[in-house]
Protein backbone atom coordinates (compact mmCIF):
# COMPACT_ATOMS: atom_id res chain seq x y z
CA UNK A 1 0.00 0.00 0.00
CA UNK A 2 1.29 3.32 -0.75
CA UNK A 3 2.88 5.15 2.04
CA UNK A 4 0.70 8.50 2.00
CA UNK A 5 -2.55 6.38 1.90
CA UNK A 6 -1.63 3.91 4.65
CA UNK A 7 -0.80 7.08 6.98
CA UNK A 8 -3.73 9.03 6.08
CA UNK A 9 -5.78 6.09 6.85
CA UNK A 10 -4.03 5.48 10.13
CA UNK A 11 -4.67 9.04 10.54
CA UNK A 12 -8.28 8.88 10.32
CA UNK A 13 -8.62 5.60 12.53
CA UNK A 14 -6.57 7.62 15.36
CA UNK A 15 -8.22 11.33 15.36
CA UNK A 16 -10.67 9.36 17.40
CA UNK A 17 -9.87 10.13 20.89
CA UNK A 18 -11.32 6.91 22.40
CA UNK A 19 -9.40 4.68 20.01
CA UNK A 20 -6.44 6.48 21.01
CA UNK A 21 -7.40 5.92 24.89
CA UNK A 22 -7.89 2.46 24.31
CA UNK A 23 -4.54 1.74 22.30
CA UNK A 24 -2.87 3.70 25.52
CA UNK A 25 -4.51 1.30 27.76
CA UNK A 26 -3.64 -2.20 25.85
CA UNK A 27 0.35 -0.91 25.69
CA UNK A 28 -0.28 -1.18 29.23
CA UNK A 29 -1.26 -5.10 28.75
CA UNK A 30 -4.34 -7.13 26.94
CA UNK A 31 -7.59 -6.33 28.40
CA UNK A 32 -11.29 -7.71 28.19
CA UNK A 33 -13.87 -5.52 26.56
CA UNK A 34 -15.01 -5.08 30.33
CA UNK A 35 -12.04 -3.74 31.58
CA UNK A 36 -11.39 -1.75 28.95
CA UNK A 37 -14.92 0.01 29.55
CA UNK A 38 -14.62 0.08 33.30
CA UNK A 39 -11.35 1.91 33.13
CA UNK A 40 -12.74 4.38 30.04
CA UNK A 41 -15.64 5.07 31.49
CA UNK A 42 -17.05 4.28 28.03
CA UNK A 43 -20.13 2.03 27.33
CA UNK A 44 -19.55 -1.71 26.41
CA UNK A 45 -21.11 -1.07 22.75
CA UNK A 46 -19.00 1.88 22.15
CA UNK A 47 -15.93 0.17 23.18
CA UNK A 48 -16.65 -3.08 21.03
CA UNK A 49 -16.74 -1.17 18.13
CA UNK A 50 -13.72 0.59 18.55
CA UNK A 51 -12.29 -3.00 18.81
CA UNK A 52 -13.69 -4.27 15.83
CA UNK A 53 -12.50 -1.68 13.58
CA UNK A 54 -9.21 -1.70 15.10
CA UNK A 55 -8.94 -5.62 14.64
CA UNK A 56 -10.57 -5.39 10.95
CA UNK A 57 -7.36 -2.27 10.27
CA UNK A 58 -4.89 -5.25 12.03
CA UNK A 59 -4.12 -2.92 14.67
CA UNK A 60 -5.40 -5.11 17.35
CA UNK A 61 -5.25 -9.29 17.54
CA UNK A 62 -7.61 -10.81 20.61
CA UNK A 63 -7.26 -14.07 21.87
CA UNK A 64 -9.59 -16.37 24.14
CA UNK A 65 -8.00 -17.62 27.38
CA UNK A 66 -8.70 -20.73 29.81
CA UNK A 67 -12.52 -19.57 30.89
CA UNK A 68 -12.89 -18.49 26.97
CA UNK A 69 -13.27 -14.81 27.81
CA UNK A 70 -11.54 -12.78 24.89
CA UNK A 71 -9.42 -10.36 25.65
CA UNK A 72 -7.36 -7.84 23.29
CA UNK A 73 -3.76 -6.95 22.98
CA UNK A 74 -2.00 -4.45 20.19
CA UNK A 75 -0.77 -6.58 17.15
CA UNK A 76 1.09 -3.65 15.80
CA UNK A 77 2.48 -0.18 18.09
CA UNK A 78 1.49 2.60 16.59
CA UNK A 79 3.40 6.28 17.06
CA UNK A 80 2.49 9.12 14.85
CA UNK A 81 4.69 12.19 15.60
CA UNK A 82 3.43 15.82 14.42
CA UNK A 83 4.70 18.72 13.98
CA UNK A 84 4.50 22.04 13.39
CA UNK A 85 7.17 24.51 11.19
CA UNK A 86 6.56 28.18 11.13
CA UNK A 87 7.08 28.60 6.77
CA UNK A 88 7.51 32.42 7.15
CA UNK A 89 10.63 34.68 7.78
CA UNK A 90 10.58 35.67 11.80
CA UNK A 91 9.53 38.63 12.14
CA UNK A 92 11.87 41.73 13.22
CA UNK A 93 11.56 45.23 14.65
CA UNK A 94 10.21 47.30 17.01
CA UNK A 95 7.09 45.36 18.56
CA UNK A 96 8.20 42.04 17.95
CA UNK A 97 9.28 40.87 20.85
CA UNK A 98 6.62 42.54 22.84
CA UNK A 99 3.55 40.69 20.30
CA UNK A 100 4.95 37.46 21.03
CA UNK A 101 5.74 37.38 24.84
CA UNK A 102 1.69 38.84 25.00
CA UNK A 103 1.02 35.16 23.08
CA UNK A 104 3.35 33.21 25.47
CA UNK A 105 1.78 34.75 28.18
CA UNK A 106 -2.13 34.18 27.07
CA UNK A 107 -1.13 30.10 25.97
CA UNK A 108 0.61 29.57 29.22
CA UNK A 109 -2.76 31.05 31.57
CA UNK A 110 -4.92 29.05 29.13
CA UNK A 111 -3.04 25.29 29.81
CA UNK A 112 -2.92 26.16 33.36
CA UNK A 113 -6.89 26.81 33.43
CA UNK A 114 -6.95 23.69 31.00
CA UNK A 115 -5.14 21.71 33.80
CA UNK A 116 -7.10 22.89 37.06
CA UNK A 117 -10.20 21.86 34.79
CA UNK A 118 -8.78 18.26 34.46
CA UNK A 119 -7.48 18.22 37.85
CA UNK A 120 -11.03 19.11 38.99
CA UNK A 121 -12.61 16.52 36.59
CA UNK A 122 -10.41 13.71 38.07
CA UNK A 123 -11.38 14.52 41.54
CA UNK A 124 -14.90 14.46 40.75
CA UNK A 125 -14.58 10.80 38.89
CA UNK A 126 -12.01 9.70 41.73
CA UNK A 127 -15.17 10.49 44.26
CA UNK A 128 -17.59 8.86 41.81
CA UNK A 129 -15.96 5.86 41.19
CA UNK A 130 -15.46 5.26 44.88
CA UNK A 131 -18.96 5.55 45.05
CA UNK A 132 -19.77 3.06 42.27
CA UNK A 133 -17.57 0.60 43.72
CA UNK A 134 -19.36 1.22 47.42
CA UNK A 135 -22.60 0.23 45.56
CA UNK A 136 -21.58 -2.90 43.94
CA UNK A 137 -19.82 -4.09 47.65
CA UNK A 138 -23.19 -2.96 48.90
CA UNK A 139 -25.02 -5.13 46.40
CA UNK A 140 -22.65 -8.18 46.50
CA UNK A 141 -23.05 -7.82 50.09
CA UNK A 142 -27.01 -7.54 50.51
CA UNK A 143 -28.30 -9.61 47.56
CA UNK A 144 -25.77 -12.64 48.43
CA UNK A 145 -28.57 -14.89 46.80
CA UNK A 146 -29.01 -12.85 44.09
CA UNK A 147 -24.97 -11.69 43.33
CA UNK A 148 -23.22 -14.95 43.56
CA UNK A 149 -20.33 -13.99 41.86
CA UNK A 150 -18.77 -11.32 39.37
CA UNK A 151 -20.65 -12.83 36.63
CA UNK A 152 -23.74 -11.18 38.12
CA UNK A 153 -22.49 -7.55 38.28
CA UNK A 154 -20.51 -7.65 34.79
CA UNK A 155 -23.67 -7.22 33.72
CA UNK A 156 -25.52 -5.07 35.63
CA UNK A 157 -22.56 -2.77 35.10
CA UNK A 158 -22.99 -3.57 31.11
CA UNK A 159 -26.64 -3.07 31.26
CA UNK A 160 -26.15 0.27 33.29
CA UNK A 161 -24.55 1.96 30.49
CA UNK A 162 -26.93 1.21 27.53
CA UNK A 163 -29.89 -1.90 25.87
CA UNK A 164 -27.79 -4.65 24.54
CA UNK A 165 -28.60 -7.26 22.79
CA UNK A 166 -27.59 -11.30 24.09
CA UNK A 167 -24.64 -10.96 21.69
CA UNK A 168 -23.70 -7.54 22.49
CA UNK A 169 -23.60 -8.80 26.36
CA UNK A 170 -21.82 -12.10 25.34
CA UNK A 171 -18.63 -9.86 24.05
CA UNK A 172 -19.36 -7.14 26.72
CA UNK A 173 -18.62 -9.58 29.85
CA UNK A 174 -16.65 -12.56 27.91
CA UNK A 175 -19.38 -15.00 28.82
CA UNK A 176 -21.02 -17.77 27.27
CA UNK A 177 -24.03 -17.00 25.86
CA UNK A 178 -26.21 -19.61 27.77
CA UNK A 179 -23.98 -18.24 30.75
CA UNK A 180 -25.85 -15.13 29.64
CA UNK A 181 -29.14 -16.03 28.98
CA UNK A 182 -29.48 -17.93 32.36
CA UNK A 183 -28.48 -14.69 34.55
CA UNK A 184 -31.04 -12.52 32.00
CA UNK A 185 -33.99 -14.96 33.26
CA UNK A 186 -33.54 -14.78 36.77
CA UNK A 187 -33.05 -10.69 36.56
CA UNK A 188 -36.46 -10.78 34.55
CA UNK A 189 -37.71 -13.11 37.55
CA UNK A 190 -36.30 -10.67 40.33
CA UNK A 191 -37.64 -7.17 38.46
CA UNK A 192 -34.35 -6.15 37.53
CA UNK A 193 -34.07 -6.62 33.76
CA UNK A 194 -36.52 -6.04 31.12
CA UNK A 195 -36.86 -7.39 27.26
CA UNK A 196 -37.67 -5.31 24.56
CA UNK A 197 -37.91 -6.95 21.25
CA UNK A 198 -33.45 -8.60 21.15
CA UNK A 199 -32.56 -5.94 23.48
CA UNK A 200 -32.04 -6.32 27.52
CA UNK A 201 -32.37 -3.38 29.79
CA UNK A 202 -32.26 -2.15 33.30
CA UNK A 203 -35.71 -1.53 34.72
CA UNK A 204 -36.35 2.06 35.98
CA UNK A 205 -32.86 3.72 33.84
CA UNK A 206 -33.74 3.02 30.03
CA UNK A 207 -37.11 4.89 28.55
CA UNK A 208 -38.73 4.82 32.21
Amino acid sequence: MDDAIEVARLLDILGNRNRRRIIDLLRQKPCFVTEISDTLMLSPKAVIDHLQLMEREEILSCELDDRRRKYYYLAHDIRVDVSLRDRKAAVSGPGAHSQEDDQLKKTVAMLARMIQAHDQILASLEQINHDIETKINDLALIHKDLFRSDREMSIVIALSHQPLTLPELEEATGMAQNGVAGILREFEHHGIVKREKDRYMLRGIHAE
